[in-house]
Parts: C-alpha cells; structure tokens; sequence
C-alpha cells in the first residue's frame, strides 16, 4: 500500500504557485513518480510552460469512462504564516501548508489509489483516467483544454478531489463575472454642478443591483443568488469631479436565474446611475460566465460513490453543495455532463488561509474511498 501522508507532504513542499512558480514541477513530479511503477503520462500544453497531465488505464469498454480530475496550482503563499508554508509539517495529526487541502492532499488519494489498482494489472470494465490540470486557482483554462483534448467527455463520469469534508457535492451556483464603467464629466469640486460625477453614477448602480439580487429566487438546494463588488477605481484628486470609474462584480448564480436574468440586472444598475447623476453614461463588459449545476439524484456515478463510502467508512454521505467552483462544474457546463461532482480530504474553510492544513485522518479516510471505488470497476459491468 502507497503511504499517501508521505506522498501528500512531497507534493505540498513543491510550490506550484498561481500566480507565482506555476505547476510544471509538480508535474514533472508526476510523470516521474508514475514512471516508476511504469505508467507513463501524457502532456498537453495549456500555456506557455504549463501542461496539463494524464495517465490512464484501459477497461473492456470504450466508455464512459471514470475521470478522477486534480488541479496543480495553489494560491500565492501569503502573509501570517506560523509554520513554514512549504516545509509540509506534520503536527497534531495535520499536514500544514499551502495546497495542504486545496488540493494536494486530494491529488495524493487520487495517485495513490490509481497506483494500487494498477498494480494488479488487472483490466478494468471501464476506462479510468487521472487528470492533472493547471489554472484552476486562475481562469480554469486547464479543465477547459482537457475537454478539447478528448481527455473528458459528455458521457464520462467525473469525479474531483476538492476538499469537501466528507460530504459528496454536487451542485454549484453559477458564477458570472462583469466589469461595470460609468463615463462622467471632469469639473472643479467647488463647482460639481458643472461636472458629472461617475462615482457617484456607479455608487447609484451598485444601489441598484445589490437590491435587485435581493428579489431573486431562492433556490431550495443552492439558496439564494449573491452579489459581490470586488473591486472598485475611479477618480484623480478629492478636489476634482471624477470622470471615470470601474467596478469589478461577481455575482453567484442560483437557478432559475442565469446570465441573461444577470445582464438585464446589470442594464437597470446603469439605467439607475444615468437617471440619477446626468451627464454620466455606463457600460459593462462580461468577463466569466459559468453556469449553475444542478444535483442529479440518477447519476450512476453518486450511487456508485455513496456505495464506496458506505463501504469503506460505514457511514450514509452526506449530499451538497460546493460553494465555489470546480473543474467537475466547468465540465458539467461545456458538456451539459450531469455525472460529475466532488468529494475529497479536508475543510474547504482553510483553503486559501495562512496555516493551511488537512488532517491526515481525511486523508486517509478519502483514499479508502476511491481505492473502493475503483475496485468496484473491476467488477461492475458498464
């Protein structure tokens, strides 16, 4: 058996950084480490010095195929740290560091059990691919190459190890990124009557929109549609009639609204800021558009998956939501694939966060799990 708490604290003390070192170190360490027990990997450029990984072992059937999917990347290191963010310390039963559960700690369980069923050198009923990609912490232009590669399909069951608690999480709220402009009129502060203030033009559209997303349907599983403004410029000098400003907005998604219902929230946010401040004029740019992911209670894959758990940890899973967004849910997007979700080692509240830890406990737990899983397809028919 693969010590998976050793594997997970190798990968944590290679910085893969987004934006910073990037991933190709780790992978490198993945098309090596595989190597060793002689399965070789494929590479696909995503970007510049930035290539997805795969490796995959056949099974009687041409499909669907089980895709267990791991991102690379981690977020910058940060400030605040108390242990060393890359020494990977074990303490109190934790692995502490940047990408401890976000998601090398996942990427591990997925290795390990993919190794283990592998060296049993037995064919599977179903092909099984683990797929490593890039970009996830930035714009998810990994995910998105590997569906153009072929490497995932509509018809493919897909799996992440994102940190998830325990829980299988399936749905997703959408996540609809704009960049909101208003256009004024510069003047003296002491003469504004002879200006048009574009801040306050866009102070008068994020009145307007943070009470429209207040009216919008409450989902029963997803809950209701947030908005957030991330991040705001605009303006020269206290004394002079800002001309120009920008707000950066991300609004999260429950069905039934989606990105249309999100731009025409948008258009009365710039209605509102033009009726109230004249002479000022806005527009607004799309700049992600993801869509919401519902739960779907007939997915083989949720059925085979809660059996695992049953099995390996004696306990029913509970099934939710993931509050963020997931390579899983870019695939269940561009592909309309209603067999892909999450379940992985670790709280998602510590992802992101200066001391970082997983526990190894989860760790261990996590690969339970997919080591079943995947002896399932040993023996479950397509």
């Amino acid at each position: 058996m693969i010590d998976v708490i050793s594997l997970t604290r190798e990968l944590v003390q290679i910085e893969s950084t987004d934006p910073g070192t990037y991933e190709e170190a780790l992978g490198e360490f993945f098309d090596q480490w595989f190597s060793r027990i002689g399965i070789l990997s494929a590479a696909s450029e995503v970007l510049p010095g930035r290539r997805n990984r795969m490796v995959e072992l056949p099974g009687e059937s041409s499909g669907p195929a089980m895709i267990w999917i791991c991102h690379m990347d981690t977020v910058p290191i940060g400030e605040g740290w108390r242990m060393p963010p890359l020494s990977a310390e074990l303490a109190d039963g934790r692995i502490y560091g940047r990408g401890a559960c976000d998601m090398k700690a996942g990427l591990a369980c997925a290795m390990a059990a993919f190794a283990e069923i592998a060296v049993l050198r037995k064919r599977l009923s179903r092909p099984l691919r683990l797929i490593a990609t890039v970009d996830e912490e930035d714009q998810m232009r990994g995910v998105e190459a590997a569906v153009q590669a072929g490497w995932v399909d509509s018809d493919s069951w897909v799996l992440d190890l994102e940190p998830t608690g325990g829980e299988i999480q399936m749905a997703h709220k959408g996540r609809f990124w704009s960049e909101l402009s208003v256009r004024g009129v510069t003047a003296h502060a002491s003469r504004p009557e002879t200006g048009a203030d574009a801040i306050r033009g866009i102070a008068e559209a994020i009145h307007m929109i943070g009470r429209e997303m207040e009216h919008l349907p409450v989902h029963s599983e997803l809950g209701g549609s947030t908005v957030t403004f991330g991040r705001i410029e605009g303006g020269h000098q206290p004394y002079v009639v800002p001309d120009f400003c920008r707000v950066s907005i991300d609004m999260r998604l429950s069905p039934p609204t989606g990105s249309k219902q999100a731009e025409e929230i948008l258009r009365r946010g710039i209605a509102a800021a033009e009726s109230a401040v004249p002479g000022v004029s806005g527009s607004y740019q799309v700049t992600g558009d993801r869509p919401y992911v519902e739960r779907n209670e007939d997915s083989p894959l949720l059925h085979a998956l809660r059996k695992a758990c049953r099995k390996a940890v004696g306990i029913e899973p509970v099934t939710g939501v993931f509050p963020g967004y997931t390579d899983t849910a870019v695939i269940a997007g561009m592909l309309g694939n209603s067999n892909c979700m999450s379940y992985g080692p670790g709280d998602l509240g510590l992802a992101h966060k200066p001391d970082e830890s997983v526990a190894c406990e989860d760790i261990l737990r996590c690969h339970r799990v997919m080591k079943c899983l995947a002896e399932q397809l040993l023996q479950d028919p397509v």
